[in-house]
This record gives structure tokens, sequence and C-alpha cells, in this order.
């Protein structure tokens, strides 16, 4: 008969995700006695939607929540305490009953340039294929150089350089802090500064859900959380939140804390088509956080006017 671990942590089973919920136990059982003994803490692996249906884009089967589902599901049925998420992928409003009391120090939030011809997107001839299954990407690509072709590309970090390298594809771009965690940055050609290529909200945040009323597993993730990283993703998801963005729309959304310790949130929207481009920055004090976001998301959307965001795929 084996013994039920005290904490069981919900993953999806990605190379990147297991990587994020293994530093997730490491800093628990580092953080707390009571899960130190052997077997206190289990790494449970879930697939979920989005791991499943890889021959469709995201925007095609349900955008955010595609790959949180089946592990808020398991969470509620009691069969796990926590569930490790990359924030980008956690949709703006959760479930009844989960709540997101940690986010762990952000990595590095910027994009990759994965290329084996070249050191950047202009370098590239025309007709160059880019691969992605990000909108947004995809969207700034289009409409910085629209003299590249733009496909849809999906699957892990691994398998998308597989595709690179097996020439089916001529760049790819993918998040800096997934090379970073699985120790493959140095396969990155370049690193686009956001002015180049702005980040998708909460991109290089990991951030751990749990039921409300668990309190031993509010008690055991309060360490954890960092609260500078917490009050830039909060300003993104508002600004997200505000535009009812989810992986059907191209929205970027980068939060910064000055060298003045004011808060600096650029946020733009894209036609999917990459003909028009809408940029917003805003300024304020930490404590506003939310604030900061939500009104700039809600200028952008007036700024938009209707339809702007519904464009379908090209």
């Amino acid at each position: 008969m084996t013994t039920r671990s005290k904490l069981r942590i919900g993953t999806r089973g990605s190379p990147l995700a297991l990587a994020q919920a293994h530093a997730v136990r490491d800093a628990l059982v580092a953080a707390h006695a009571d899960l130190a003994e052997p077997g206190a803490v289990s790494v449970e692996v879930f697939k979920t939607t989005g791991d499943i249906v890889l021959d469709r884009p995201l925007s095609e089967i349900g955008g955010k929540g595609l790959f949180t589902k089946e592990l808020d599901d398991a969470m509620l049925r009691g069969d796990i305490e926590i569930a490790v998420h990359s924030m980008k992928d956690v949709a703006t409003i959760l479930p009844p009953g989960i709540v997101l009391p940690t986010i762990v120090e952000r990595e590095d939030p910027r994009d990759a340039f994965m290329c084996l011809k070249a050191k950047s997107l202009a370098d590239l001839p025309a007709g160059s294929v880019i691969g992605t299954a990000s909108l947004r990407r995809g969207a700034q690509v289009r409409n910085l150089y629209p003299h590249l072709s733009v496909i849809s590309l999906r699957g892990n970090v691994q398998t998308r350089m597989r595709r690179l390298e097996e020439g089916h594809i001529d760049a790819t771009l993918l998040a800096m802090a997934g090379l970073n965690r699985l120790g493959l940055s140095q396969h990155a050609a370049a690193v686009f500064s956001p002015e180049d290529m702005l980040p998708a909200v909460a991109q290089g945040a990991v951030g751990i859900t749990c039921r409300a009323e668990d309190e031993a597993a509010h008690r055991w993730l309060a360490p954890l959380a960092h609260a500078e990283t917490t009050i830039r993703v909060v300003c993104e998801r508002a600004f997200l939140r505000a535009l009812d963005g989810s992986c059907r729309t191209p929205i970027a959304g980068l939060a910064e804390i000055t060298p003045e310790g004011d808060l600096w949130l650029r946020g733009c929207i894209v036609r999917v088509d990459g003909s028009e481009r809408l940029d917003i920055e805003r300024r304020g004090p930490l404590a506003d956080a939310e604030t900061i976001g939500r009104e700039a998301g809600e200028e952008l959307l007036r700024r938009a006017g209707p339809g702007f965001l519904d464009l379908p795929p090209v």
C-alpha cells in the first residue's frame, strides 16, 4: 500500500513544464522542513487539451484554458493540491474555487530568434518561412516584415527546434525564459528587444494555483511568492482582461519597474494579418498596477473600435 504524498503538484508533461514543476518542488522542499521528508512531495503529470490536439492552431481550438483545464479539474476533484503553470497560459478569470496565490520570480520575458541562416528577421530574404503557434508573434512579424511568410507551427520547444534543423522552416520564435530553463539558450541566434518584438502578457512568469480553502497549500506557497514579479504580472493581466484577450487575439504587453520605482507598461494589439498595429504606454505607482493595466486596455480598445481583434487568421 502506497502512502499519499502530503503535497501533490500537478503539471503538464512537456520538458519545459516538468522543469518548472521540479523547480517549484525543490523550492518548496527547501522552504519547509515538513516537505523535506522522503515522499512528502510528488509531481503528477497530466495531458491537457493543448497537448493532445497538435494539428490545429490554438486559436481554432479554444484559446486560453487549453493548457490548464485538466489540471483545474484534477485540483477540484482533490487529486492534486497545487498546479504549476506558465502564466501566459492562464486565463485572466480562474474557475470558481481555484485561486492564484503565488507567482515566482520571473525569468527573461523576451522572445528569442531561432534561425540557422541569419541573425535577425531583417536579414532573411523575401518568402522565408517563419513558423510560430503564436498569433501575437505572427502578427508582429507580418506587421514589420510583410515580405516574410508566417505559418502555424505547434509543438514543444524541442519539436520546433527539430523542425528548424530539418529545414521545414527558415526561422521560429521562442520564449527566452523557456530556453533558459531548459539549458538551451545557446541555440538562440539573437534575443529580441521589447521594441522589436513585444512579449506576451506574463511571458517568463510561472504561477502556482491551489484550492481557495486549502490552508496548508497557502502556507506552503507563501514563501515562494515574488513581490516585484507579482506586481508586473497583475498589471499585464489586467491589461489583457480589459481587452478580453486569449490565444485568439494578437495582444502583447510588458510591465517593468523603472529605476525611479514606477511601473511602466507597454502594450499593443495587432491585426492578425499585420496590416495595423496600435501601441500604448502607461506609467504610475506600483500600488496602482491593476488600474494602470485595466485603463491602458480600455483605452486601446476604444482606439481600436469594433472588429479590430476579430479578423480571422490568414
